[in-house]
Parts: structure tokens; C-alpha cells; sequence
């Protein structure tokens, strides 16, 4: 029996996704490209400035999953062409905006806007695709984030240094505009989900295994960033020359592109109990950085892997979630679909104020022993639940013969 093909059609709805989550990772992450701008410009300090990042976060991950809750029967076509329709208003009103007050509020704004389109982004890339193929195409959108780092971030930063932080909210609202132009032609209508009250879909919530899978991407992206966030110090202490830097950040972006070509093909079969040695794997390559960084290129080898092993968690984690909150609690696949990014922003926000406590208690590099530990947990919390999964199946089966 042949696996089920991807048609024409199935390709073209997967690069309008994988475009859609390449306009919003480039709005999303430009802003750190561009700080010093806006702060000079806006006559406030880099760490005010700094909240726009912070606050993105926070809104992103509180607000998505309320309002895929309260939108959850929308129909999922017009409601995300509305919502791009919302990107490109809120980012055109970024360029003309002249105070630190209203360009927090649409920063707020397009959080919100932004989280929700890549939750319907990750419902659509499921439910349209053959079930053989949904980590294939859940790995695409997922790498819209990725090129949004290696080439949407870069471009947006040097259109900056050329003319203005404005210009670079110009160049994102341009991108949204080509995003609704694709979306508008080839999204299909998709049916609504039955109404469930809020009640029902936050009790998805409350379900052990549901929290046991929210924290599994949490973890991995903990352990990553726990040292990422501090890549540029551990750089220079492997004394790398200042103007290789850039070039070594691009590097780590790039390779990040095969990590998520790698995401989709874990994902095709077995994946929780693949995910299981990953992050055992990924501890391994963590802890070895105390090591290897004491020479350049073992050093800049280890860091090539450790952005190999970055995003393996994600197309898994994704459809898993959804698949759980098919079981307990079907009426709430879009607020499952929600958990996995807002895992992700918890994660990091988690993982950098981590290596941040260690680095200012002394060793810069004991954040790669903090990093490894997180993956550790990360590794057996997946075995937990792998395990709960085999005695779920063994259960099941066994009623089936009785």
C-alpha cells in the first residue's frame, strides 16, 4: 500500500502557510534587530525599549488561547483573512507611529493577531493534509519561523541602518499584504468547529496528560535557550573575531533549516517515543559546550549541532497535542493547537531568565549544565508519557479481544 501523495494543490497551500508564518516570525523577531533605533529615535532607554519584546511575549501567550477558545467555531477562512487583513493595518499604523505608548499597544495588538494566525495556520496544515503527511507539512510552517531569523530579521534590520525603523514596519506590512494575496486564493473553506463553551475548552486544560505534553516543548526550548540567549558572551570567550559574529549567528540560523526538515521526518511515525532520545541527545550536546568551547572549532562545531537539535521538538509536540485533545476533549483541537507556541514562548522566556540567574551567580558557562539538566527533564517527562501511551494502547486492545 503507497503512502498518500501530496497534489499541487496540497503544496500550494503549504507554501501559503509557510508564507504566512514567515511574515509573522519576521514581525515578531525584527524588533530585536531594530531596538537601538527605536530607543534613539523615541528618546527612551534599550531596556524600555526592551519591553516591546517582553510585552509581545506575555500577550502572545495569554491572549491566544482565549481567544482560539472564544473564536473556535469561526469560520476559519475569513476569520484568517480578516486577521491578516488585521497584521497589515497594525503594522502600517507602526510606521507612522511617533510614541513608545502606541507602539506598545499595536505591538499588543498584532501579538494577539499573530499568535491566533499561527495556531489556524498549524489547524489547517492538519486537517487538509493526508495523515501520513501532516508532519511533513507542519515542518514547513513551522520553518516559515526559521527563514523569518536567516533572512526576514537580517533584511528588516539593514533596511533600518539604510533608512529608518519605520521603513522596516513598511517592508513587514508589504510582506502581509503579498501573505493575503496568496491566502485569499488558496485557502480552503474549512467546516467550523461545533460551538463549545469556554468552560469546555479551558477543561482541556486541566487534564494531566495535556499539561504533561504543554511542558515537554517547554522544557526543550528551556534547555536551548538557557545558553542561546547568551551566545554572543560565549562567543567572545571562545574569542571569536567581533566581526565574525554576525556571520556565526547566521551560521546557527541556517543550520536551524535542517533542524526543522529533520522536525517533520521524527514526526512521521512514532514520534513521542522518538522524542525520548532527542533530548537525551540534545542534554549530551548542551553539556559538551563546557568543553569544546575552550577550543574555536570544536567549539563552532558543538554550536552547529546544538541549533541542529533546536527545533527537532516542534512538528511532534504540535500534532501530538492536537491528538491528545482529540481523545479527551475533541471540541477543543483549536485551543490545542494554540498550547504549542505558547509552550514555546513560555519556554524561552523560562530558559533565558534561567541561564540569566546562573551567568550572574559566576561561570558563564555552567548555563551549559543548566541547559543539559532542562533537557534531562525534558527527556524523562517524554518517557512518561510515551509510557502512559503503550499502557493506553495495550488497554484498549485488550478490550477489543474481550
Amino acid at each position: 500500500m503507497h503512502a498518500a501523495k501530496l497534489s499541487k494543490r496540497h503544496w500550494l497551500l503549504i507554501f501559503t502557510l509557510t508564507l504566512l508564518t514567515f511574515v509573522l516570525g519576521t514581525s515578531e523577531f525584527v524588533i530585536v534587530g531594530i531596538l537601538t533605533d527605536i530607543s534613539s529615535s523615541l528618546h527612551i532607554t534599550n531596556a524600555k525599549a526592551g519591553t516591546l519584546v517582553s510585552a509581545f511575549a506575555i500577550t502572545f501567550a495569554i491572549a491566544t488561547p482565549i481567544v482560539m477558545s472564544a473564536t473556535s467555531h469561526f469560520p476559519k477562512r475569513k476569520w484568517m483573512l480578516f486577521l491578516i487583513g488585521s497584521f497589515i493595518v497594525l503594522n502600517a499604523l507602526c510606521v507612522i507611529s511617533t510614541s513608545y505608548i502606541m507602539l506598545l499597544a499595536l505591538r499588543m495588538m498584532t501579538a494577539v493577531v499573530t499568535g491566533v494566525l499561527i495556531s489556524l495556520a498549524m489547524i489547517v496544515a492538519s486537517e487538509t493534509m493526508p495523515i501520513a503527511k501532516r508532519g511533513l507539512a507542519i515542518s514547513f510552517v513551522f520553518g516559515g519561523f526559521t527563514l523569518a531569523n536567516v533572512i526576514g530579521v537580517p533584511i528588516g534590520t539593514v533596511i533600518a541602518e539604510w533608512y529608518n525603523w519605520n521603513a522596516t514596519f513598511l517592508f513587514t506590512t508589504l510582506l502581509g499584504g503579498i501573505s493575503f494575496f496568496a491566502s485569499f486564493f488558496i485557502l480552503p473553506k474549512m467546516h467550523s468547529q461545533i460551538r463549545s463553551s469556554m468552560r469546555d475548552q479551558f477543561s482541556l486544560l486541566t487534564h494531566p496528560r495535556i499539561l504533561m505534553a504543554f511542558f515537554i516543548p517547554s522544557l526543550g526550548f528551556g534547555a536551548t535557550y538557557a545558553i542561546y540567549t547568551y551566545l554572543v558572551p560565549i562567543l567572545k570567550g571562545m574569542e571569536a573575531p567581533r566581526s565574525s559574529i554576525s556571520l556565526i549567528l547566521f551560521g546557527y540560523g541556517f543550520i536551524s533549516i535542517f533542524s526543522n526538515i529533520l522536525a517533520g521526518k521524527i514526526a512521521s511515525y512514532n514520534a513521542i517515543g522518538r522524542l525520548r532520545f532527542v533530548f537525551f541527545l540534545q542534554a549530551l550536546v548542551l553539556i559538551s559546550l563546557y568543553w569544546t568551547t575552550n577550543h574555536f572549532i570544536f567549539g563552532l562545531v558543538n554550536i552547529g549541532f546544538m541549533s541542529l537539535m533546536a527545533i527537532l521538538l516542534t512538528t511532534s509536540t504540535q500534532l501530538y497535542l492536537i491528538d491528545l485533545a482529540g481523545i479527551y476533549q475533541p471540541k477543543a483541537t483549536g485551543l490545542a493547537a494554540s498550547l504549542m507556541p505558547v509552550a514555546s514562548n513560555v519556554g524561552i522566556a523560562f530558559g533565558s531568565a534561567l541561564g540569566g540567574f546562573v551567568y550572574h551567580q559566576g561561570n558563564l558557562m555552567n548555563v551549559t549544565w543548566v541547559g543539559g539538566l532542562v533537557a534531562i527533564f525534558a527527556s524523562l517527562l517524554t518517557f512518561l508519557s510515551h509510557r502512559l501511551d503503550q499502557k493506553q494502547k495495550t488497554s484498549i486492545t485488550e478490550k477489543l479481544i474481550s
